[in-house]
């Protein structure tokens, strides 16, 4: 059985920063590509970035580019976010997905976490 459990999630005012942390167990994701989302309330889940293999490619939602920065060693992922703004508020996901072409989709991927909570208000 595949777990993720993401951490560092929490408060923080606009500006702030935050880094969260995706552990994984139960297998070897070195062939996996790692994800994060997050989704806000009443929204639907939304691609954040991504990192294939063993870290060599990551790609970000466009919107994030420049203040969010994915980072991979071993089965751990991170995701360090800088400049923060209230549109970042929700529940932050890290997933794993066999198919590396598929690492927007949210519906291709195999292993979820619980999520970890994410708030930015003054």
């Amino acid at each position: 059985q595949v777990q993720l459990v993401e951490s560092g999630g929490g408060s923080v005012q606009p500006g702030g920063s935050l880094r969260l942390s995706c552990a994984a167990s139960g297998r070897t994701f070195s062939g996996y590509a790692m994800g994060w989302f997050r989704q806000a309330p009443g929204k639907e889940r939304e691609f954040v970035a991504a990192i294939l293999g063993s870290g060599g490619i990551t790609y970000y939602r466009d919107s994030l580019k420049g203040r969010f920065t994915i980072s991979r060693v071993e089965n751990t992922v991170g995701l360090q976010m800088n400049r923060l703004k209230p549109e970042d508020t929700g529940v932050y996901y890290c997933g794993a997905v066999a198919r590396s072409t598929h690492y927007q989709i949210p519906s291709r991927y195999d292993s979820w976490g619980q999520g970890t909570q994410v708030t930015v208000s003054s």
